[in-house]
């Protein structure tokens, strides 16, 4: 179901004077709890996507409470009231410390000293309300902010929750409490933002995925661990055989590489990961002798099967695609159902290719850009953010070769279309990128597939071909992921379905629901072993219930399609339809076995919605005619 807004929601980067309003608005918080619970310590207050927060030290007995957020909101109310201006000043780095001692604020001396490795840096404190003012507070801040707490809108201002959070993300360091809120520029924008958080609150694809039994992630097995389950499973396969025949189609062979036990340290340190990523490995195992590692990605695989046989200028461009299972140690408050786990499998594919194939290789008629958007829009989604990011200050590869990929990631963007930012110096160390952020049903944005070209892989690793001149050449690699990975795609998809699973991809199709079970159950199973042998994944209901029962329970389970099986549907050799759409359920009508099962396999395999085929006069054609344009 699409799910429409009623008002269109700015963002930070579309409204400073939204961005300047959650500013100030976590400053006037932090004033109101420094007011209201004497010895707290602050430490940073930024604003965020949605809203702002600020983390607190509190005074040592009195954590807070979620019963204290109403409290803290009425004195932000006083303090708004007051009119206060927000007043910058700069200071020395001196006066700046002498005023932290002051006030006994040992996180924002920490703050200071950072400030103050960077000579050129100017040291700023805003204050709420001029110096000196009695009812007013300070911090240390680069700004901005609103004129004065007046221009704050506090009706549309709201304390949301309370969370724990170390200091500078350090477990090593205290725990704080974070106080997250959210402020908007009208009351109308500020109940939007309510409405779709209840939306994403229902949509939660961990509650989801328990309701329908698709997944677990068990502590006593290890935190971060998926199980799929059956239903779960099929779903999973499902996108797997998508990506592959994609693949195939496109003209990428498929890779399988070491999943557990990846190789010998030396591997993670030829390549980089080991200096970079060592904090996100998990500890190296003695192997008769030697270090092994668990594989945390899969690109230094790859690039040692390019290695294994000399190349030409003639084998390229090569293709490669993975989905290959990595771990990587996140820390046990990191972890967010499917979204941020320790075992998950990427999608991972490689290009090696020479400089003068990029542009080809990236858009091409079976390029990287076509291959993603056929395969995001399938599942779903249409509607994308672009990033091209450009060169860091720091990174490896000469300026020549830098222009070089960057102009053909800029030019494949501009012939393929799309819309795009750029963040100037935000690309990788080794190499330009695209990122796709997909939107969702109720507007949110997934960071998912990326596009990344790398120069600094095939230098650490020696690769070559040999040119047309016989000279030794460094190949260009593209790194490249569509879905990021499988267990956070599936989250996201199930978060923008909110398990209403399209025809194509429901774990279960079709489910027939017999009127007396014994009577009619040879019936049901020959229907459904009929059904399994066109691939559609089929069921009866385990029986001993009520229709309505069956019916309520084949809702709950979000099956999209099922069938009603009673005397009149087995003497025919028929069977009755009711299908789940966006706009409720839908008479399917009565048809015959033969004539609906192969409706429903068209139906399977072209991406169609059941009832639009089911309805159709049943061709391959209407078939097709029936399909959404993304299949």
């Amino acid at each position: 179901m699409k799910w429409a807004e009623a008002i269109a929601l700015p963002t930070n980067e579309e409204s400073e004077a939204l961005l300047r309003i959650r500013h100030s608005s976590s400053h006037v918080m932090a004033q109101a709890v420094q007011k209201l619970f004497k010895g707290t310590k602050c430490t940073i207050g930024p604003w965020i996507e949605k809203g702002f927060y600020y983390d607190f030290d509190p005074p040592e007995g009195r954590p807070f409470k979620d019963t204290d957020l109403r409290k803290i909101k009425k004195e932000m109310g006083k303090i708004i009231s007051y009119g206060l201006p927000f007043v910058e000043e700069v200071v020395s780095y001196e006066e700046a410390r002498r005023r932290i001692e002051a006030q006994d604020e040992p996180y924002k001396l920490e703050i200071l000293e950072t400030i103050a490795r960077d000579p050129a840096a100017p040291i700023t404190i805003w204050h709420t309300g001029e110096p000196g003012d009695k009812r007013g507070w300070w911090d240390l801040c680069a700004g901005p902010h609103v004129g004065s707490t007046a221009d704050l809108p506090a009706e549309a201002i709201e304390l949301e929750s309370i969370a724990g959070a170390y200091w500078r993300g350090d477990e090593a360091r205290p725990m704080l409490t974070r106080i997250y809120g959210t402020a908007w520029e009208t009351v109308e924008q500020l109940e939007e933002h309510r409405r779709l958080r209840v939306e994403a609150a229902r949509r939660d694809h961990r509650k989801i995925g328990k309701a329908l039994d698709l997944f677990s992630i068990q502590q006593d097995a290890g935190g971060g661990l998926v199980h799929w389950h059956p239903k779960g499973s099929r779903v999973r396969r499902i996108m797997e055989d998508y990506w592959k025949d994609c693949h195939y189609e496109g003209g990428c062979e498929l890779l399988y590489t070491h999943t557990l036990i990846a190789a010998s340290l030396d591997l993670w340190k030829t390549s980089g990961h080991f200096d970079f990523y060592a904090d996100g490995m998990f500890n190296a195992m003695e192997v008769e002798g030697a270090q092994y590692q668990l594989k945390p990605m899969n690109c230094p695989f790859h690039v040692l099967i390019y290695k294994d046989e000399p190349k030409s200028y003639r084998d390229l461009p090569l293709r490669w695609g993975e989905l290959g299972t990595v771990y990587r140690y996140e820390r046990s408050g990191t972890l967010n159902g499917l979204f941020r786990v320790r075992g998950f499998t990427q999608d991972d594919a490689h290009i090696f290719c020479l400089p003068e194939q990029l542009t080809a290789e990236i858009l091409g008629i079976l390029g990287v850009l076509d291959l993603t958007e056929t395969i995001l829009t399938k599942f779903g989604f249409a509607e994308y953010e672009v990033m091209l990011s450009t060169r860091p200050e720091k990174a490896v590869g000469s300026d020549e070769i830098w222009e070089r990929a960057t102009g053909a990631l800029e030019g494949a963007l501009q012939q393929k279309g799309w819309s795009y930012g750029v963040d100037e110096g935000g690309g990788a160390f080794y190499g330009p990128k695209i990122d796709i952020k997909i939107r969702d049903a109720i507007g949110r944005l997934w960071q998912c597939s990326t596009i990344q070209c790398d120069f600094n892989l095939p230098e650490r690793f020696d690769m070559e071909y040999a040119s047309a001149d016989g000279t030794k050449e460094r190949p260009i690699m593209v790194h490249r992921a569509i879905f990021g990975s499988l267990e956070r795609f599936f989250g996201v998809l199930l978060e923008s379905t909110a398990g209403d699973f399209p025809f194509w991809l429901a774990p279960v199709q079709l489910r027939l629901l017999p009127v007396v079970s014994d009577d009619f159950k040879p019936y049901c199973d020959g229907v459904i072993a009929r059904a399994r042998r066109l691939g559609l994944r089929a069921e009866v209901d385990v029986g001993g219930r009520s229709l309505s029962k069956q019916i309520k329970i084949a809702n709950k389970e979000k099956v999209p399609l099922y069938a009603v099986v009673g005397a009149k549907e087995v003497e025919g050799g028929t069977l009755s339809f009711q299908a789940r759409t966006p706009a409720g359920l839908v008479d399917g009508g009565t048809l015959p076995v033969e004539v609906a099962l192969p409706r429903l396999e068209l139906a399977s395999k072209s991406g169609a919605a059941a009832i639009d085929v089911l309805l159709s006069s049943g061709d391959a054609e209407d078939a097709d005619a029936a399909a959404p344009a993304s299949a």
